[in-house]
């Protein structure tokens, strides 16, 4: 799955702790963003598009950045 430009719409993002979760376009799954991720600044509700990578912690979002 790394390097495929996948689609969602951020549901949850809090700028002061500088990390969120993207909702996938065609499906309930959520992934973690974090500001190191991101290419645009980016708010709820904003659709996106973004890579997934390994994480310490699971997968994250990275090369995130918002689409029309």
């Amino acid at each position: 799955m790394q390097n495929e430009k996948l689609t969602g719409t951020i549901k949850f993002f809090n700028e002061g702790k500088g990390f969120g979760f993207i909702k996938h376009d065609g499906s309930n799954t959520e992934t973690f963003v974090h500001v190191s991720g991101l290419k645009d600044q980016v708010k709820e509700n904003d659709r996106v598009e973004f890579e997934m990578q390994q994480g310490r912690k699971g997968m994250n979002a990275v090369n995130v950045r918002i689409i029309n």
